[in-house]
């Protein structure tokens, strides 16, 4: 009866007071009842949002596909232009050029200069903040980089935080937390296995470089981890708030569904402290290795974490794990099989031969066993046996030569016949590898060893490859190529390809210039038998100009030339001053490009940011090899 009213009955409680302990775990016993507002949300998909889940995951692939659909069409129109360029330009000299020298569009040099070839501030970019002369910052994103990431990072933060933030039980605020940073942390892992591979089909396709992927691929890794750190502890809160730390001791140790889950986390939190910038530069061999552990270590313990999940038939992101995985064992295969390719046939496997340079360096030519395609530009990963041979690095090609059977037998007519190239049964690759620390210093150590026996050293060696190649110069009438050290390499690859173009009339290009910072005279020993070769070629003198510039010259001799398409000059060039001067006797299109340290490459870049302003066609290519 209502004492305020006594004729007026109450109807029937439909829930009764329970106590503070049954609130706090659903009985007084602890066990978990319809009722309880803490147990019900420590495991499976109670109080997940699956259906944002679902939708912020399409949303986050789609707008992914849509960059990437706009790079794609970027891509075609950019074919498409250079095509109609050579077309139009491969028979003309370069004075008749001066529709393709003029920039067609008068906003694109001011795009170039504050977007497109704009550091992130200033003018460092790829010149790494050093911390110590042991350790280092890494480098800057560019300012399109850095929107880029921007906008996929402020993406994910609205997909995290878009909550049912009324919620007034926080436990199951809790359990939608851990539901979607759970669900993010797998959907980035996708694309972020995707850009790790060298062999990734994206690189070609969207002329999108390697370095440029690892750049996004790093900062996806961390994206991801966080998110799964998120994950871990929103199901933590609950489940101390259940149970006590008792409790999530015993899942973890009891619960295959938990043990996996904490496992991947726990690898993927590893993942995140040794990638810190300082610890990978300071320990890179050792970081490669135990990365490649514990990425596989996250990845299956994710994968058993959804399938083992209590939901009927696991958790709706199992399929993607198994995708996941996919990709990354389809990449290693990848990998396996052009080394299985390029370095073995019926007539044996690849030698290298390994000569010590002055200058720290070593020379090498590998001799591949069968013929491979090798294109200006390109890249290969070398492994050599008895020098770390579990490691593997990025090294650019400089030269190569193809071999036929007859090599051997002496001419029976007087004019030679030209021979196929891919009817060639192997290839001679060469490389200059300078010595610097862990694999390129010993390799260059045991070198020297064995040059004291007057020879140079042969030893059984690997070649993955040839990676990227897909900037091409054919189109442009003007090139300058600058080069600092062993980045002569990427550059005797253009020069050798450009100048047999010009005389077989399949380029636009009718001038190169190639600038070479050295430290000292003795480092023009490093290419001088490829440098004999260009020079040589026919009608060099009428396209080719050298400029070399000796940093460190013993003395001023040294730094003496009567040719005057090869000339010298002590200290390093005014890089600005050299390109506004090649600017100005520009002959059509010109592309700009840069091998070399970190300063010398942004230095070169801010030389062709302020060139702009001529508003004429220059653009800007950059080998660069991040880590």
């Amino acid at each position: 009866m209502d004492p305020q009213h006594p004729g007026l009955a109450l109807p029937a409680a439909p829930l009764q007071l329970r106590d503070v302990a049954a609130t706090a775990t659903g009985s007084p016993t602890g066990q978990a009842t319809p009722s309880s507002t803490i147990s019900p949300y420590n495991t499976g998909l109670n109080g997940v949002n699956q259906p944002n889940n679902l939708l912020f995951t399409d949303l986050l692939w789609w707008s992914l596909g849509i960059v990437g659909f706009v790079m794609l069409l970027i891509r075609i129109v950019g074919l498409a232009w250079a095509k109609l360029r050579l077309l139009t330009a491969m028979s003309l000299p370069g004075d008749k050029q001066q529709f393709w020298r003029t920039t067609q569009w008068h906003r694109m040099p001011s795009l170039k200069r504050g977007l497109i070839y704009a550091p992130l501030w200033n003018k460092r970019h790829n010149r790494e903040i050093r911390l110590s002369s042991a350790a280092n910052m890494g480098t800057l994103p560019s300012r399109f980089h850095a929107l880029l990431l921007a906008g996929y990072l402020a993406s994910n933060l609205a997909y995290m935080f878009i909550l049912d933030w009324k919620n007034e039980n926080k436990y199951a605020l809790c359990a939608e937390i851990r539901g979607r940073s759970g669900t993010l942390s797998i959907v980035n892992m996708v694309p972020l296995i995707i850009f790790a591979g060298r062999n990734n089909p994206l690189i070609s396709l969207l002329n999108v470089s390697f370095d440029t992927y690892n750049l996004l691929h790093r900062w996806m890794g961390r994206i991801s981890v966080i998110e799964v750190i998120i994950h871990f502890i929103a199901w933590a809160v609950v489940q101390v708030a259940d149970n006590g730390w008792a409790g999530v001791q015993h899942k973890i140790f009891h619960d295959r569904f938990i043990s996996s889950g904490t496992i991947g986390v726990a690898a993927m939190a590893i993942i995140l402290v040794q990638a810190f910038s300082p610890i990978r530069h300071a320990f890179y061999e050792t970081f490669l290795n135990t990365h490649i552990i514990l990425a596989l270590i996250a990845f299956v313990c994710t994968w058993v974490h959804c399938v083992s999940a209590s939901v009927k038939g696991g958790l709706p992101q199992a399929p993607w794990m198994l995708a996941i995985m996919s990709l990354w064992l389809a990449e290693r295969v990848a990998r396996m099989l052009r080394l299985a390719y390029s370095n073995w046939s019926t007539r044996g496997f690849t030698q290298a031969i390994v000569e010590p340079m002055p200058g720290e360096a070593c020379r090498v030519t590998l001799h591949l066993p069968r013929f491979v395609d090798i294109k200006p530009g390109q890249h290969a990963y070398l492994r050599f046996a008895g020098v770390n041979c579990w490691e593997n690095h990025p090294f650019s090609i400089a030269w190569y030569e193809h071999t036929h059977r007859d090599d051997d037998v002496l001419p029976l007519s007087e004019k030679a016949v030209a021979k196929n190239p891919r009817s060639a049964t192997g290839t001679a690759v060469s490389f200059i590898i300078g010595a610097h620390t862990g694999f390129t210093r010993k390799l260059y150590n045991t070198a020297c060893a064995s040059a004291g026996s007057g020879r140079a050293m042969a030893m059984r060696a690997a070649f993955e490859g040839p990676y990227a190649g897909h900037h091409s110069m054919d189109s442009y009438g003007h090139c300058v190529l600058f080069a600092g050290a062993t980045g002569i390499t990427h550059q005797i690859s253009f020069l050798r390809h450009l100048i047999a173009g010009y005389n077989d009339g399949t380029v636009a290009t009718r001038r190169v210039t190639l600038v070479w910072i050295l430290r000292d005279y003795e480092v023009l020993e490093w290419a001088r038998p490829w440098m004999d070769k260009i020079l040589r070629m026919p009608n060099r003198k009428e396209i080719l100009q050298i400029r070399l510039f000796v940093t460190r010259p013993k003395a001023a001799s040294q730094v003496v030339s009567n040719s005057t398409t090869v000339q010298m000059f002590p200290g390093r060039p005014n890089i600005p001053m050299l390109l506004a001067k090649e600017v100005g006797e520009q002959m059509g299109a010109m592309c700009v490009s840069v091998c070399g340290p970190g300063g010398l490459a942004d230095d070169v870049r801010d030389a062709v940011r302020k060139v702009q302003a001529h508003r004429t066609v220059v653009d800007f290519v950059e080998e660069s090899f991040t880590w």
